[in-house]
């Protein structure tokens, strides 16, 4: 059967789920499709012809090329077709967004035929996806005097690419499509159970909140069809827990704009809402697509005579509203005067954070990767005609406070700046270029980031990026038909482009589907680095992390860059000391409950949490940053000791070299190198040269917040609190509850002890409480199924080396196998320990979950309606989220256990224990290793 027949086969499959037919990135279809065009009477010439103007996708792809090529016939006159000109061509060309396009592009330009070579002039003047061998060629051709190039040049020094484009318009009408109260979490609008057909945009399309709130957006755009659609969430913020690219491109196919006629179902402008703004990683992606991010304050806080927030009977201010933003209210957005009006042009909000200069700049190109490369383009343009280029862009805000020192940040900021003013110091509130160290991508999110960096022509990673990393860990539960076709194609791209891979494309080493923050946390190994991630957990316990969408991933592998503006910073310190039954989880969420007994709101959210927990090692010190992604922080730092970082950095060496022993190891040394950094930070350190990092004393904060360590006597959950009354305080990170509220009558239906937050110690510390309740009652039996996986196979070989891995075998009933995986997720299950496969699980919610309805206790990190858990038709699904003891003990009781019965479980126990740091540095805290 030929392609094209296939091709057809899939058309006719997609119709009946009521989809158009896929895109196309495959040479050889394309080159099918165009013998088809060529023969005037091929039964399928028509459909052909739109197949290839109007499903072709651009870039790298191979597709691209083969077209490419044949436009380039046209234009040459080698090929004739009445339906594409050569004018047509050159437009189709236009749109392809470089790589085989703008080769052709300077083919011609640099060609013979005058008139040929000005039209194709004409149209490289409009692209930004210039690559080295690009200019290169440009630079060559100028100086040997090639008019033609200088001119392309010179266009590109004056960033004409950027000025010939219209400004973004002054009034922007928007209706207004509440899509629900409370947070809204990116699972609503790109479910993780969803994530294998994120790279399809149709068909991801359709997941997007549900057929009902469908309908009603589509009913909006027809009763306003001069309008935009504005998506909100009432009484919350928009867009928690997740980068979520997919997100953003569900949201932008129903309401934004089409980016190119002639690339389906890529659109982009967005205008996104919410009470209380957007969560700060996903208002990130919403600029990536050039869209709108509004903060709609429209419900605040109810006041008293003494300025204090009244609060209802249950405990929370009462809030009252401002305006109305109810479905289908008509709003106008004003880009000039940076306001929100209603439809009587009464001002409702200031919106100038939605509309800074750099932002503006996004809108207008439609997307942040044509500013970043057409910076780039302009700075090297300028460089080779030796002149400097012309002042197009807005300059990048620069705030410096003479005699204020530098939170770590900050520090971290400066060190890695690109084309700040040289010599000034930058603190927060400056817009900044930084270099990318450490790049990480993760499997379901890791195709779209494949399709963004053909579609931006990029090849090969940049040699600015130290470490990059590519994860298998979001698909590791199931090896199904969607994870079969997805994983080895994503791996071996990847492999290609120069990252190391979970999964060898040659299939020499074993599939490795460690959870891939735990892998980046091991090869970032300098504590002034800055690491970009494709999941929203990408928090690291040495450098700063950002949790990315799958954009800015693909352009941090591409250009080594990132830009943002340096966040303010919360300082965290410690006083007190630690109960013996307290494990270090019940810290971490302490931290939460403390904050906001002291700040009234989140202080946290949008700002970097600066955590002075320096005697805790990397290891465990990543369960602090890892939660943070749920405090709605920006990011994280931990502020170590000398001593306890250089034993985090030689742990770092260490995994790394086993990484290399099991053939991970890339063919451009990557892993080596990153030893070899870690190498000569542990030297700087040792010597005195280069300290570890600290703010400076004189530091200006936000906020500061001082964790009482001494009132913690409880385990503490974080409670999702599916009845409270007010739907806003659902679902959110904020309920945390000792376990004594539950007065031992919470049941508990499964028991989850897995992902990102759990480390080698929490594995330990299941395996020693069945040692002890083996001892007392001469068995363990489960009321409640307990699910383990741990996040790493190191993890599992050294827990076997310790004796360990071998209690757990005796109370399993099920054991991983990685010869024989499972195909199908499992919907049921026993009251019994399984013993999961490295990696998220049910944590992701996208191939394993509970039985709906179940109250499910786990030590991951999601609490979000429907992710971990599903609502039954009866009752709703719980994800309540506790320490490792507490989840093994209540597993075992089938309910929340008392507090007696709870430190009666744990004695003897190595919970994870911590200090807090002593002004000079002082030896590690930390028992676990």
């Amino acid at each position: 059967m030929s392609l094209y027949a296939s091709y057809l086969e899939e058309i006719a499959a997609r119709k009946e789920q009521g989809l158009h037919p896929k895109p196309i990135d495959d040479g050889a279809l394309t080159a099918e499709i165009i013998a088809q065009i060529k023969d005037a009477g091929h039964e399928h010439r028509a459909d052909s012809l739109h197949f290839f103007i109007y499903n072709t996708l651009p870039g790298t792809t191979s597709a691209a090329g083969v077209k490419a090529a044949f436009l380039k016939e046209i234009i040459l006159g080698t090929s004739i077709v009445p339906e594409i000109t050569p004018d047509f061509a050159f437009e189709l060309l236009s749109h392809m967004k470089g790589g085989p396009s703008v080769r052709v592009l300077l083919d011609l330009a640099l060609g013979d035929d005058a008139r040929i070579a000005d039209q194709a002039a004409a149209v490289l003047k409009t692209q930004v996806f210039l690559y080295e061998a690009d200019t290169d060629r440009l630079q060559a051709a100028h100086e040997a005097g090639n008019a033609v190039a200088t001119g392309i040049l010179q266009s590109y020094a004056k960033a004409e690419f950027f000025t010939s484009l219209p400004d973004v318009e002054e009034e922007l009408q928007v209706v207004t499509f509440i899509a629900a109260e409370g947070d809204i979490s990116t699972d609503l609008l790109s479910p993780g159970n969803q994530a294998h057909s994120r790279a399809d945009r149709e068909l991801h399309g359709k997941c997007m909140c549900d057929e009902a709130a469908q309908k009603h957006i589509q009913d909006l755009k027809l009763q306003h069809p001069d309008k935009q659609v504005m998506l909100i969430a009432e009484k919350g913020t928009m867009g928690v827990g997740s980068s979520r690219m997919s997100g953003v491109n569900n949201v932008a196919l129903w309401t934004g704009k089409q980016a190119s006629p002639y690339v389906p179902f890529v659109n982009y402008a967005p205008v996104v809402a919410g009470t209380n703004g957007i969560s700060p990683i996903f208002l990130t992606t919403v600029g990536v697509t050039g869209g709108i991010g509004v903060d709609l304050k429209n419900w605040i806080k109810k006041l008293g005579d003494d300025g204090k927030p009244i609060l209802g009977n249950d405990g929370n201010p009462i809030l009252e509203q401002r305006y109305s933003v109810e479905t289908g209210k008509v709003l106008t957005i004003n880009t000039r005067k940076k306001k929100l009006y209603d439809e009587n042009g009464e001002e409702l909000v200031d919106m100038s954070s939605s509309f800074t200069p750099q932002k503006l700049e996004f809108m207008k190109a439609g997307s942040s990767y044509a500013i970043v490369f057409g910076k780039k383009l302009q700075t090297t343009a300028a460089e080779i005609l030796g002149i400097e280029p012309t002042p197009v862009f807005a300059p990048s805000k620069e705030v410096s406070h003479e005699g204020q020192g530098l939170t770590a940040v900050e520090k971290i900021f400066n060190a890695n700046a690109v084309g700040a003013t040289p010599g000034k110091v930058l603190h927060a509130g400056s817009d900044v270029r930084v270099k990318v160290n450490i790049v990480g991508s993760q499997d379901t999110t890791g195709p779209m980031t494949a399709q963004e960096l053909e579609a931006m022509a990029a090849t090969v990673l940049s040699p600015a990026v130290d470490g990059a990393y590519q994860s298998g860990c979001h698909t590791a539960s199931v090896w199904d038909a969607k994870a079969r076709a997805n994983t080895p194609k994503l791996m071996e791209f990847m492999n290609r482009f120069g990252l190391v891979t979970g999964r060898d494309p040659k299939g020499i080493y074993h599939p490795m589907t460690d959870v891939i923050h735990k892998v980046l946390n091991d090869i970032t190994v300098d504590d002034w680095a800055i690491i970009i991630g494709g999941d929203s957990h990408t928090r690291m316990s040495k450098g700063v992390a950002f949790g990315a969408d799958s954009g800015t991933v693909a352009l941090a592998l591409a250009t080594g860059e990132a830009s943002m503006p340096i966040p303010e910073s919360v300082k965290v310190t410690f006083k007190g000391e630690m109960a013996d039954h307290i494990d270090f989880r019940d810290v971490v969420h302490a931290t939460q409950a403390q904050m906001l007994q002291q700040h009234g709101d989140n202080v946290f959210q949008g700002r970097i949490i600066e955590v002075h927990i320096g005697t805790l090692l990397a290891d465990q010190a990543f369960t602090f940053t890892d939660w943070t992604a749920e405090m709605k922080a920006k990011a994280s730092i931990c502020i170590s000791t000398d001593d306890t970082l250089i034993e985090s950095l030689e742990l770092a060496k260490h995994r790394i070299q086993i990484m290399i022993d099991k053939g991970m190891e890339h063919e451009n040394g990557m892993l080596r190198k990153l030893i070899g950094i870690a190498e000569t930070r542990i030297a700087q350190i040792k010597s005195g040269e280069k300290p570890a990092l600290k703010p400076d004393a004189n530091a200006k904060y936000y906020a500061e917040v001082v964790v009482d360590l001494d009132a913690i006597d409880e385990p503490m959950i974080a409670d999702p609190d599916v009845n409270n009354a007010d739907v806003s305080k659902r679902y959110t990170h904020d309920t945390i509850r000792p376990i004594s509220y539950y007065m031992a009558e919470k049941k508990v239906d499964l028991g989850f002890v897995g992902s990102c937050m759990v480390h080698k110690g929490d594995i330990k510390i299941v395996a020693q409480m069945l040692r002890n309740l083996e001892a007392k009652d001469g068995k363990v039996e489960f009321k409640a199924p307990l699910v383990v996986a741990a996040p790493t196979y190191n993890i599992i070989d050294e827990l076997k080396e310790e004796g360990d891995w071998e209690i757990l075998q005796k109370y399993s009933g099920f054991e991983f196998d990685d010869f024989n995986l499972k195909t199908s997720a499992r919907t049921e299950y026993e009251n019994i320990l399984y013993l999961e496969r490295p990696g998220c699980n049910l944590c992701m919610g996208n191939q394993e979950k509970a039985s709906k309805g179940d109250t499910v206790l786990a030590t991951s990190t999601r609490l979000f309606q429907g992710r971990v858990v599903a609502d039954s038709e009866t009752k709703k699904g719980e994800s309540l989220l506790a320490s490792t003891p507490v989840v093994v003990l209540s597993a075992i009781l089938g309910r929340t256990p008392t507090l007696p019965e709870y430190k009666e479980a744990v004695t003897g126990i190595d919970l994870t224990k911590f200090a807090p740091p002593k002004q000079t540095p002082i030896d590690s805290l930390s028992v676990h290793f």
